[in-house]
């Protein structure tokens, strides 16, 4: 039986159509794989299902029932839930009150029972969190747990999950992929959105493909491949990049000497980290999200102040320098949150300028046609598909990382800290921000990528440090790693002693 039919979902935004005539169905107990670039039209179609848009044409059925969902509530009382790509947390309340926010009885809250039904319920699902932490004190990560429990918490019947394993280390997955069996067995049908198409074949049983707002088609995972599902997304037959054998490597550009930071709850969230990037590598920085990344990435940035320890770029002393001497030192960056480093409401151009504005200023006052000709010239080179004149917030993600690029990597820097550069990005826009970086480590610039995607380190890095509890564990060459072994090292459970550790 059906769980949720979508029949002839149309949806337009102006002159867009986003949703064209879309057919989706879910079976019950079933695990269905939504695919597609960015833009291609999953997050429209899962946002009118989930009553946050509503369809111009089309209708949904629910349990065989044709259902009108004007608002998310209405949806999770038909049983829908979904954890959203953008989080829709409040950051000021505690786990618990966020998980239990809107699904409370009477009006009397008793912080104490919310905290234990919810350390019970992170239990039962197997979601690692604290019931008492405040969200605003929470890693991307974190949150996005967070966000998974507040749907299960709520004993729904159809999950829409976007990305949910891209804070899990190999281990973790595969508990997460009993319980996602455990609850399938129960009845639970799920909509798994992933870019990771080796978890969409380990766990889903159909996978719909989307492309330019229209259904390319719906197989069975029996009867495809990894091969066939990319081409599906993105129209070609060849995906995947990797190392382009070695790169001749020079001089350390990045040192780091027994690097300490406190978190924004003052405790010690990096604790005597050293490390060094040299000229023409990738040096992978793997963990579990929550371990320590954000802050030495804050560190880096010059937006965190170290406790202790010493930032050395090109042997000057950056240790407690601000954002713009990390940049006059020739330090590009990719922070993890895209959106957080762009300013909605201006321009693509505009937004491609922001930490050179010194240089497109005469007399005070901004160039504006040097600026738009700046924005055409990038706009071109990193195939980014908007006007120079165009919002940001109108982009897909896909583009807004690709201005991200542009914006680091047109000041020609020495030194790129990439932070999760690749997190929620299709297989072509994926395969477009990897080409770039292993571009820049080609003509010797040293990199420093920090991602939670193992095969991601893996297919990049050099060599791959692992980081668990604010700690180093140890520095590995990327040709000798296994993901076993790295999953152990970002569990804590093993650690490479210093005469087994390249650096």
């Amino acid at each position: 039986m059906l769980a949720i039919q979508m029949r002839g979902i149309t949806k337009r935004f102006g002159p867009v159509l986003a949703n064209d005539r879309i057919d989706f169905s879910l079976e019950q107990g079933e695990i269905h794989a939504l695919l597609g670039e960015n833009g291609a039209g999953k997050t429209t179609l899962m946002r009118i299902l989930y009553g946050l848009y509503h369809a111009d044409q089309g209708e949904i059925l629910v349990d065989g029932h044709l259902a009108h969902i004007p608002s998310p509530k209405e949806a999770i009382t038909l049983g829908i839930g979904m954890v959203a790509q953008h989080f829709t947390l409040v950051p000021p309340l505690s786990v618990a009150e966020n998980v239990v926010l809107g699904y409370t009885k009477g009006l009397r809250f008793d912080p104490g029972a919310a905290q234990q039904h919810v350390a019970e319920a992170a239990a039962r699902f197997g979601i690692k969190t604290d019931p008492a932490a405040i969200v605003r004190h929470l890693s991307v990560g974190e949150c996005q747990r967070v966000e998974i429990l507040k749907a299960l918490y709520r004993n729904v019947r159809a999950l829409i999950m976007d990305e949910p394993t891209s804070v899990l280390v190999p281990q973790e997955v595969d508990v997460l992929f009993e319980t996602l069996e455990r609850l399938r067995g129960a009845g639970l049908s799920v909509i798994f959105i992933s870019h990771k198409l080796n978890e969409v074949m380990a766990v889903c049983d159909r996978i719909t493909v989307l492309r330019q707002g229209r259904v390319v088609g719906t197989v069975d995972k029996a009867a495809t491949s990894q091969i066939e599902l990319a081409c599906m997304m993105v129209g070609r037959e060849t995906f995947g990049v990797t190392r382009r054998g070695e790169s001749p490597q020079g001089e350390a550009r990045l040192r780091l000497e027994s690097l300490s930071a406190l978190d924004r709850k003052g405790l010690p969230a990096l604790k005597e980290v050293s490390l060094e990037v040299r000229a023409g590598e990738i040096l992978g920085l793997a963990g579990v999200s929550g371990n320590g990344q954000a802050e030495l990435a804050r560190v880096l940035a010059g937006t965190l102040k170290p406790t202790g320890g010493r930032i050395l770029v090109d042997n000057r002393d950056l240790t407690g320098a601000d954002p713009t001497c990390f940049l006059v030192a020739g330090v590009g960056r990719i922070p993890e949150e895209r959106h957080e480093s762009m300013i909605g409401e201006l321009s693509v151009a505009e937004n491609l300028v922001l930490e050179c504005l010194d240089e497109f200023t005469r007399n005070g006052l901004l160039d504006r046609r040097r600026v738009r000709q700046h924005g055409e010239q990038l706009i071109a080179e990193y195939q980014i598909k908007a006007q120079p004149t165009d919002r940001m917030r109108t982009l897909s993600g896909g583009n807004v990382q690709k201005v991200v690029l542009a914006r680091a990597l047109s000041s020609k820097p020495r030194v790129i800290l990439a932070s999760q550069p690749t997190r929620g990005l299709d297989v072509g826009a994926t395969e477009y921000v990897r080409d770039k970086l292993l571009e820049q480590r080609d003509q010797g610039v040293a990199v420093l990528l920090i991602s939670e995607d193992l095969d991601e380190a893996l297919a990049l890095s050099d060599r791959i440090a692992v980081i668990y509890e604010g700690r180093i564990m140890g520095v590995i060459p990327a040709g000798e790693a296994s993901k076993e072994q790295l999953g152990m090292m970002m569990s804590g459970a093993w650690e490479v002693t210093r005469g087994e550790t390249e650096n």
